[in-house]
């Protein structure tokens, strides 16, 4: 009897159509709230909005991100702060991503963009450093570290006023 109804199912659903698709060929659409890669990200005039601040560390529950600050300098500006992330790493295989980092970052510097394709062969492979998370800098515009003149730290951020 159990033959004969797993039988019957199977006729059944021969002639429908199949729900699988053809990937990589073709690709389902992403949701809009879906949560991909991470990307840090660059002010328009190409410094970096990352502070070092480590709030998105204290964040993630999986324990995912290392932050390492530096001290900013007038010869070797990265972000219009007073410090900046020297060290930057995400351990992918330990994210889970939830997106606290990005809710806690107080510059919205950290971003989970739309990217999915994430395969490793390796342990090594699958820690992502600052190099690889970091936007290039838009077209024309300088990448960091950037000399500028002592004290004008805070043009690079439209909201902050200069401390002169």
């Amino acid at each position: 009897m159990n033959i004969i109804k797993g039988l019957l199912t199977t006729i059944k659903h021969v002639g429908t159509e199949p729900v699988t698709i053809s990937y990589p060929e073709v690709e389902r659409p992403l949701r809009e709230r879906y949560k991909g890669r991470h990307h840090l990200k660059r002010y328009d005039n190409g410094l970096e909005k990352c502070i070092g601040c480590s709030l998105c560390a204290a964040a993630c529950p999986a324990d995912a991100i290392w932050v390492e600050a530096a001290e900013n300098t007038d010869e070797e500006r990265y972000s219009p702060g007073e410090r900046y992330a020297k060290t930057y790493e995400i351990n992918m295989l330990r994210c889970i991503f939830c997106g606290y980092c990005e809710d806690a970052c107080p510059t919205e510097a950290i971003v989970l963009e739309h990217e999915h394709q994430l395969s490793f062969t390796n342990r090594r492979d699958a820690i992502y450093t600052k190099e690889m998370l970091l936007d290039p800098p838009p077209e024309g515009v300088p990448g960091t570290p950037q000399k500028v003149e002592p004290g004008v730290y805070t043009r690079a951020i439209p909201d902050m006023e200069d401390p002169k």
